[in-house]
This record gives structure tokens, C-alpha cells and sequence, in this order.
């Protein structure tokens, strides 16, 4: 009885060696930083900061606004300089990360109410946007290579 209790409890040990392996702890790790670089680069995006926005986004980004309209890197940050994407405040409404590849890549989807200069006869402009983003890690680190989102009913 005594083998039998020692060899159930090393199965057990075992069973959880497998089920908190290396790469899940890799992808665990990968979570919590994609989170929050999203939510700064949410907070970039209103502040304007540049050097942020250069860093977080991959030189082959595609990112499809929510009427359809894509930019790739040069356009979209032109586009913030220019005025024509304006952010006043960004509020994260929910956000789910998954990582993948030994904590390489991650797929992110959340919802968020954009808030944008009010409409001319005073009335609040917002924008409530479902989206996608997929970022990989690479020698510059996180980095969104595609942001994908929808306009929802408010």
C-alpha cells in the first residue's frame, strides 16, 4: 500500500511538473507584459508620443481602422501627427490575451471606448471599437504586426 500511495502522489507531482511546464510559464509571462504594453500604447497614442509608437509597431504593421480604411507604420503615426487619427482618451473596457510559441507571439481581442474631440453642436464623440491585434516578440521586443477592429453599437 505504502508503493502504491508513493507512486500515485509521483504521478500527481509529475502531472503538475507537466501541467506548469517551462512553456507555460513562458506564455504566463508573455500575457502580463502584452497587456500592459497595450494599455501603454493606448496612453501613447493619446499623448502623442512618437518614440513609443515607432517602437511598438512592427515596420510591416497593417492596421484596418474600424471603417475599413488600413495604413501600414508610416501612415498610421503620420496620420496622429497629422490630426486626421485623434485620440482625447482611451478607455480599456475589457481585454484577453493569449500567448503562443513559448511566449513569442500573442493574440489580443478586448473592447475599448475611444474618445475624440466633441462633434461640432457640443455633443460627446466617442467611438465604442471591438479589435484584434497580434503582436510577436523579436530583438526590438513586443511589437504589433496587425490591429484589426469594428465600430459596436453604443
Amino acid at each position: 500500500m505504502k508503493k502504491l500511495m508513493t507512486l500515485a502522489l509521483l504521478l500527481v507531482l509529475g502531472l503538475a511538473a507537466v501541467a506548469n511546464s517551462p512553456a507555460d510559464d513562458k506564455n504566463a509571462k508573455a500575457v502580463k507584459e502584452v497587456e500592459a504594453l497595450e494599455r501603454q500604447r493606448f496612453a501613447a497614442q493619446v499623448s502623442k508620443d512618437y518614440a513609443f509608437l515607432e517602437k511598438v509597431f512592427a515596420d510591416d504593421l497593417v492596421y484596418t481602422h474600424s471603417n475599413g480604411k488600413q495604413n501600414d507604420k508610416k501612415e498610421y503615426i503620420q496620420s496622429i501627427r497629422d490630426g486626421k487619427s485623434v485620440y482625447d482618451k482611451i478607455d480599456v473596457e475589457n481585454i484577453n490575451v493569449r500567448a503562443y510559441n513559448d511566449g513569442k507571439a500573442a493574440v489580443v481581442n478586448g473592447q475599448i471606448v475611444i474618445y475624440q474631440p466633441n462633434k461640432p453642436d457640443g455633443t460627446p464623440n466617442m467611438a465604442h471599437i471591438k479589435y484584434v491585434v497580434v503582436q510577436v516578440k523579436n530583438k526590438q521586443g513586443w511589437q504589433v504586426v496587425l490591429w484589426q477592429s469594428q465600430k459596436q453599437a453604443s
